[in-house]
């Protein structure tokens, strides 16, 4: 790996840490104002609304800047959300501003990797990439509970923040500087070779403004669904967050009714499943190569079925190493697929423009779940109901995208093996 990958690791780590351990400090800090659950169910959904509003944008922005550059502004937004956190305003309209910022981080972050390495090292890379985040959602989301825990959040509250009141104010003062070490390393991300596209150009129709801007965005969206593989990965991948997304939520949800878990404790179960999840997606990048990605569908029909199981567990020797199981087989569908999607938008258009347009479609599915379930938990749904309905979609859908991928190869066989001969060829970079 070129050194520059490093950098970029490091500055994904801290980022990561602080998006994580923000989400559980929200959590809290709503349970402790006394909001109710579905306002706690609704953050997944506000953090995704920026993907979605501004994928048209985001993409061709990631394009247009060196993409170092791109995520240190993404981290200075995610900051300002902390401290309009801190000042008073509402959890929910400051959490979605973090969102933004991750909106405008995550095309740079896939970006340059595409840019900084050849398309043979992609699956090594996502998996390195997934592994140390996975690694800094375990660590976040802990970091997060034990900050509003009983034994650290007394001491946060002796130094005397200003405007930190509370045990999850003063978690998100920390978190604040948690964001500055990635800016840091943000800075010390290398430039590379591929050429800026102006932000308010677009490069296949010629046209300027926000409309050249939408134009061009829909024709990438377009491109990536009608792609022969690149509509199955994009399913899979899209599918597998959407339901990723909001299950955090719900293994907190879950862990308070079936083990009687406060936000500390039940915020280290999600810390086990991203356990399971990093050892699922190093597993795949050392096994896996990027013209066998489609071989991980069953993997995902696997885990919907696990995910339904959960509403049997009921003794914590029994959920830890059943949601590392659930975790691995995750990370061992997402890797490939991820890094699949990766190299067909590479070809079909600007590496910024194609993870604007997954992160689009992901954050759909984060967006319209997640309000489903904060639109359910109003009306009453347990979470035990959420588990079932979750775990019977994506064990649903992944059986009909596996049906979809076999549909291609019977009817569209040589343009299938000539993307697949693609993908093979691009080992002996």
């Amino acid at each position: 790996m070129k050194r520059g990958f490093y950098t970029i690791m490091a500055a994904q780590f801290f980022s990561s840490l602080a998006d994580n351990a923000l989400f559980v400090v929200a959590v809290a800090l709503l349970r402790g104002s006394g909001a109710g659950e579905w306002q706690q169910a609704a953050l997944v959904p506000m953090f995704a609304l920026f993907y979605v509003v501004l994928a048209p944008f985001v993409g061709a922005f990631a394009d247009a800047l060196p993409k170092g550059r791109v995520m240190l502004i993404s981290n200075a937004i995610k900051v300002l959300g902390c401290l309009l956190m801190l000042w008073g305003t509402h959890p929910l309209l400051a959490y979605s501003l973090v969102g933004l910022g991750a909106a405008a981080y995550s095309p740079a972050k896939y970006g340059i990797l595409t840019e900084l390495l050849p398309s043979s090292q992609l699956v090594r890379a996502n998996g390195w990439i997934e592994g140390l985040t996975i690694t800094s959602i375990i660590l976040g989301v802990l970091l997060g509970g034990q900050l509003v825990g009983p034994v650290i959040a007394p001491h946060l509250l002796g130094l005397g923040i200003p405007g930190a009141g509370s045990a999850a104010k003063a978690a998100i003062a920390v978190l604040v500087l948690v964001y500055a070490a990635a800016a840091l390393f943000n800075l010390g991300i290398p430039r590379t070779n591929a050429p800026l596209v102006p932000f308010r150009h677009t490069p296949h129709h010629g046209n300027t403004g926000q409309v050249g801007l939408l134009q061009d965005f829909w024709r990438c969206n377009r491109s990536l669904w009608n792609d022969k593989l690149g509509q199955i990965s994009l399913s899979a991948t899209t599918l597998f967050w959407g339901v990723s997304g909001n299950l955090r939520y719900i293994v907190l949800a879950w862990a308070a009714v079936a083990l009687g878990y406060d936000t500390t404790r039940a915020s280290a179960l999600v810390g086990v499943v991203a356990v399971g999840t990093a050892a699922g997606a190093m597993l795949a990048a050392v096994r896996m190569r990027l013209q066998y990605a489609t071989r991980a569908i069953p993997v995902g029909i696997t885990m919907g079925l696990l995910v339904i199981a959960m509403n049997f567990i009921h003794q914590l020797w029994v959920a830890v190493p059943f949601l590392v199981v659930l975790g691995a087989l995750g990370g061992y569908l997402v890797v490939p697929m991820n890094a699949l999607l990766q190299h067909r938008g590479h070809c079909l258009m600007g590496a910024g423009r194609s993870i604007a347009v997954q992160n689009f479609n992901e954050q759909i599915a984060i967006l319209s779940l997640g309000a489903f379930y904060s639109l359910a938990s109003l009306l009453g749904l347990t979470a035990y109901g959420a588990i079932t309905a979750f775990g019977l979609l994506v064990a649903v859908c992944m059986w009909l995208i596996g049906r979809w991928y076999v549909f291609n190869c019977r009817n569209f066989g040589g343009e299938m093996r000539k993307l697949l001969t693609i993908a093979r060829s691009d080992k002996h970079e």
